[in-house]
């Protein structure tokens, strides 16, 4: 089914709207069929998640394994986190036939008074937070199952670095037990911070220390998004000058995201038989960036004062470095003790990301938006 507009913002469509990630596939894929448990690190928006997707999608994954995805991005304890990995298995499994889903439900002892069923007897994750009552034993019962699944099964955990974070003590060595123990499944754990992740993973004093394959991916090779960009606008009857893919990839560091969204734009502007240029791809921005203008607006209001001030001081500095240093103190008017208070504030409240000593602002767009202001 060909699409309206072929430069996919949100969600994974078909390998023929996926730009490249050639070498990245076949690394995936081959750590997983081969029995290897990998940990995926990349910033966020760079595609990371789709390009899982991309690999389930794979004839061979999609005949042979049961692939689960899940998203803990936005727990904040073991339950809710058992929440989401119950309500993923679900999901994928009320599709597969009665066959698979039984399986399942039989191994859920704890909640089969709390799973509700549709119209066609499928089960549905209905059930409130509250009704995990005890989260480790509902753990064991979905491992107990991904053991005695009639296939192989795939679980990949998105923002993965977020159990750090969470309150119990235990989490990583608890789940890397039962982890250890799960020879009919293999696991992503796929992160976007890359200081926690690599902590996670290559300290020794942590349960997950060389536990996986470490695969990392950085943005997409330029000419192969110039060729992708190109060939999708003219399977449409439409151009667009290579300079103008350019413009958008070194504006945006090559950020997936934001370069499908500007293209995406361009896309919608250009009529058939049309072409867009250079001196196009500002007023896509100035598009992007105003959609989200209200967004912004109510975020930076709600900011401390000090806070906002080291914001935009990050802000027009672009990539921001030595942000403790005299000169960048003086520059913006700065002090170092209200520079670092407001810094991991800032980061907390994902305004802001750092990568190695240097700080920029999170959100791109928001940055576009932030400099106008």
């Amino acid at each position: 089914m060909e699409l309206a507009n072929p430069f996919i913002i949100h969600g994974y469509h078909s390998p023929h709207y996926f730009c490249d990630r050639e070498e990245e596939t076949k690394l995936l894929t081959n750590a997983f069929t081969n029995g290897n448990n990998v940990a995926l690190i990349s910033p966020r928006r760079l595609g990371k998640t789709r390009l899982i997707y991309h690999c389930m999608q794979q004839e061979n994954i999609k005949e042979n394994y049961y692939t689960f995805l899940v998203d803990i991005y936005a727990t904040k304890n073991l339950q809710e986190f058992v929440y989401e990995l119950g309500r993923a298995v679900v999901d994928v499994l009320k599709s597969r036939g009665r066959k698979a889903w039984e399986t399942f439900v039989a191994c859920l002892t704890s909640l089969r008074g709390s799973l509700s069923f549709d119209m066609n007897g499928k089960p549905e994750w209905t059930m409130s937070l509250g009704e995990i009552a005890t989260p480790t034993v509902t753990l064991d019962e979905i491992f107990r199952y991904l053991e005695s699944a009639d296939r192989h099964c795939i679980v990949a955990i998105d923002e993965f670095q977020a159990i750090a974070a969470y309150p119990e003590k235990n989490v990583e060595a608890l789940l890397r037990t039962r982890i250890q123990h799960c020879r009919n499944c293999n696991f992503i754990f796929a992160g976007s911070e890359r200081h926690v992740m690599t902590e996670m993973f290559l300290s020794a004093s942590r349960p997950f220390y060389q536990s996986t394959k470490m695969i990392t991916i950085g943005p997409i090779d330029f000419e192969r998004y110039a060729d992708f960009a190109q060939q999708l606008f003219a399977e449409y009857g439409k151009k667009i000058e290579r300079e103008a893919v350019a413009e958008i990839y070194n504006r945006y560091d090559g950020v997936t995201w934001y370069v499908q969204s500007v293209l995406n734009s361009l896309f919608s502007t250009t009529p058939t038989g049309g072409r867009c240029d250079v001196a196009d791809v500002e007023r896509a921005v100035e598009q992007a960036v105003m959609q989200q203008s209200f967004a912004y607006s109510s975020l930076l209001y709600q900011l401390p004062a000090k806070q906002k001030e080291v914001l935009m001081a990050i802000c027009r500095e672009g990539k921001a470095r030595n942000i403790s240093s005299k000169p960048f103190l003086q520059r913006h008017h700065l002090t170092a003790s209200s520079v670092q208070a407001a810094v991991k504030a800032l980061i907390e409240k994902d305004f802001l990301t750092s990568d190695l000593g240097t700080y920029s602002v999170y959100d791109k767009f928001f940055a576009d938006w932030l400099l106008k202001q």
